[in-house]
């Protein structure tokens, strides 16, 4: 089964963000157009394997039934959850951030 993939406001903010430290304190377009391209073939992977990802290991977000997708090539991950047919992406974090503190 195929999932509608849903990239709510914050999640877009926190892409657009990565990508805007890229561009303007790093000066390097290239990597912001990688992540990107990476960010596209990840949503196109997650459509596919929504539901068969596990819960969360943190019993608060597993609760809230949080799913974690990391990015196919880059070490980002979006934290997402089902509801009926839709994975709606909450958050896209980088590995090295302290996500959990963010969400509960």
């Amino acid at each position: 089964m195929d999932y509608r993939v849903l990239i709510t406001s914050d999640a877009e903010a926190d892409l657009e963000g990565f990508i805007r430290y890229l561009l303007y304190e790093k000066k390097n377009e290239q990597a912001a157009t990688n992540i990107l391209n990476d960010f596209e073939a990840t949503k196109q992977t997650l459509s596919k394997v929504a539901a068969s990802l596990k819960l969360c290991d943190n019993s608060k977000l597993s609760a809230l039934g949080y799913r974690r997708m990391n990015f196919l090539s880059h070490r980002y991950f979006m934290l997402y959850r089902i509801e009926g047919e839709t994975a709606v992406v909450d958050n896209i974090f980088h590995e090295l951030q302290d996500y959990e503190s963010k969400i509960i």
